[in-house]
């Protein structure tokens, strides 16, 4: 007879699906792996970025692949990126590409264009790329990118998503599933033509220039103020998974407002169209600060100071999970398995 996996670990035998591999299997990796004394800040689950101690400097570096969608897939990767650089204080300065091309549907015209793309948007955020691979590849349905993004910061300006205290206030810019609905505008029109207006999925695919997928500016005015402790990139998982990562990464209990979380028009309508929990659908483009309280309110100020919409959602408090705001009782949130988008392009598989 199969023994059961013990707890903690997953079934070895158990066919892995589409999107981000399970939380327990993860920790259960990484926390096998070795690092050095170099190594600030290594592999682990809500930390995305390695932090290298270089003494005068801290390196920061940050990998992430595209894909979701094959649309504008050079500016994607690298703001992505960058993003995640950005939440520890760091400015992304330098950015590698791995570029998988399918065979027979590639040419000059795409080649080009992607790396157009890629250019355009170091250039927007004050970075260059330095490096990296391209090739036609067999096998691929779509071209897939990989980016490496890095960055440098100092020890003193530093931000982990491990040093979020308890009793610090959470806010988050902009609103939930930004990346989400421009990925549905473009890779399920077809199907969404049919029930959302063709205004709204005009104005949901340029989502990705505006508000833009980028949490720069904001994270440059949080990453001033020594009471801003963490700062986390919400992506697969939407806002759900990246609570319950800052949770673990801090090991502390989140406590969340649902009814200060805000999202826009168009992503609750495409949400709603394609019947998935925009909450666990994949969200760059909104930046989750922890902060001491009396810091929270300043930075709040500046941010919107600055045209950018930012919302106090909730706080952290000792103890452990993700919790929504209720009285008597505060109800769990539930914690996704995998993000939204993952399941949509599984069920649309042949």
């Amino acid at each position: 007879m199969k023994s059961s996996p013990e707890a903690g670990q997953t079934d070895p035998d158990h066919t892995l699906l589409l999107g981000k591999l399970p939380l327990e299997l993860m920790q259960t990796i990484l926390s096998q792996i070795s690092t050095n004394d170099t190594v600030l800040q290594g592999p682990g689950v809500g930390l995305d970025c390695a932090v290298i101690n270089l003494q005068d400097l801290l390196l920061v570096v940050k990998s992430d692949p595209i894909t979701f969608t094959a649309a504008d897939i050079g500016w994607y990767a690298v703001h992505v990126n960058a993003n995640d650089i950005a939440t520890t204080g760091a400015q992304p300065s330098w950015f590698l590409a791995t570029l998988l091309l399918p065979e027979g549907l590639t040419n000059d015209t795409l080649v080009r264009s992607i790396f157009g793309q890629i250019e355009s948007a170091c250039s927007s955020i004050g970075a260059v790329l330095v490096g990296g691979h391209t090739e036609v590849t067999a096998g691929l349905g779509r071209p897939i990118i990989s980016g490496t993004m890095i960055g440098t910061t100092t020890k003193e300006q530093l931000k982990s998503p491990a040093r979020v205290q308890p009793g610090d206030r959470l806010l988050l810019t902009k609103s939930i599933a930004i990346e989400a609905a421009s990925i549905l505008a473009q890779e399920f029109r077809d199907r969404l033509i049919q029930s959302v207006p063709a205004e709204i999925l005009k104005q949901a695919s340029s989502f990705l220039y505006e508000p833009g997928l980028s949490v720069l500016p904001e994270a440059r005015i949080a990453s001033r103020f020594s009471g801003v402790h963490a700062m986390h990139d919400p992506t697969e998982g939407g806002l759900s998974g990246a609570l319950w990562e800052l949770s673990a990464a801090a090991n502390v209990k989140l406590i969340i407002d649902k009814e200060q979380v805000p999202i826009s028009r168009e992503a609750e309508l495409l949400c709603r169209a394609m019947q998935i929990n925009p909450w666990e659908a994949i969200a760059s483009g909104a930046l989750l600060i922890a902060a001491a309280p009396q810091d929270a309110v300043v930075v709040q100020e500046q941010i919107r100071e600055n045209g950018i919409r930012v919302s106090d959602i909730g706080y952290a408090e000792d103890g452990q999970g993700v919790f929504l705001e209720g009285k008597p009782i505060k109800p769990l949130l539930p914690q996704p398995e995998r993000d939204a988008i993952a399941l949509l392009f599984e069920k649309d598989k042949p």
